[in-house]
């Protein structure tokens, strides 16, 4: 029997979600609402195209090439993919078999014991923190922050090489105090490789309008420069890689 899960969209030659070359899949369903997500389209999981496990890995061998010599693989985005664990699984299953790299960029909301099945076919997690302080996670997702927290000591406990994403928008998520107990919590984790500091960005605001959506943040613009260098320095100060 084939196995099937829901998908938002594909691309084929990704360069921003883990090393290298990559091929992304994006998989539709979200259970948290990110005032400022760029794919707002993903959020119900019934409107999703739906893929057979064997026919996207079909199209992730058509890249192979380009991912061998760039040192990529491929990498499993969403939305939130752990809201398809067995589907996603199942893909990673035969993207290892094949000897390719696997990324798993997730938001960490998920029961930790949901995550474990997936994990064992993971290479590398970008674990996305959106914010440190709970109420200001809250304010942001409409969720709670610890299962990402749990997720992210949980990660450490396996020594899974992760990557941590944290988003920097001005009156939300910018306070110091925020990035700096962000840091400090990362800080104790030796199985983090970098953090990737991303400026908050208005792109996906067009889908909002689209879909009828309430956009809390047009009068909100990207950081400076000087903000975003700022952001990394505290990062720096606890002695972490910073991208």
């Amino acid at each position: 029997m084939q196995i099937t899960g829901k998908i938002h969209s594909l691309e084929s030659c990704g360069t921003v979600d883990g090393p290298g070359i990559r091929f992304i899949i994006f998989t539709q369903g979200c259970p948290l609402r990110c005032l400022y997500c760029h794919n707002p389209d993903c959020r119900n999981i019934q409107d999703g195209q739906e893929m057979s496990v064997d026919d996207l890995i079909a199209e992730v061998q058509k890249y192979r090439t380009y991912m061998d010599f760039s040192g990529g693989g491929l990498t499993i985005s969403g939305g939130e993919p752990l809201m398809q664990p067995e589907f996603i699984t199942e893909i990673f299953k035969h993207a290892k078999a094949l000897g390719i790299h696997t990324a798993l960029d997730t938001s960490g909301f998920v029961a930790l014991e949901v995550a474990k099945p997936v994990l064992e076919y993971v290479d590398l997690v970008l674990l996305d923190i959106k914010s440190y302080d709970p109420a200001t996670y809250f304010k942001i997702t409409h969720v709670d922050i610890q299962p990402t927290l749990r997720l992210a000591k949980y990660l450490q406990e396996i020594h899974k090489p992760t990557w941590i994403r944290f988003v920097l928008v001005p009156n939300l998520s910018d306070r110091e105090d925020n990035i700096q107990g962000l840091a400090e919590f990362v800080s104790h984790l030796d199985n983090v490789e970098k953090v990737e500091v991303l400026p908050f960005h208005k792109m996906g605001e067009y889908k909002w309008e689209t879909l009828g959506y309430d956009y809390r943040l047009h009068d909100t613009q990207p950081p400076s420069p000087a903000e975003v260098k700022n952001a990394i320095a505290i990062f720096q100060k606890y002695h972490l890689t910073v991208q």
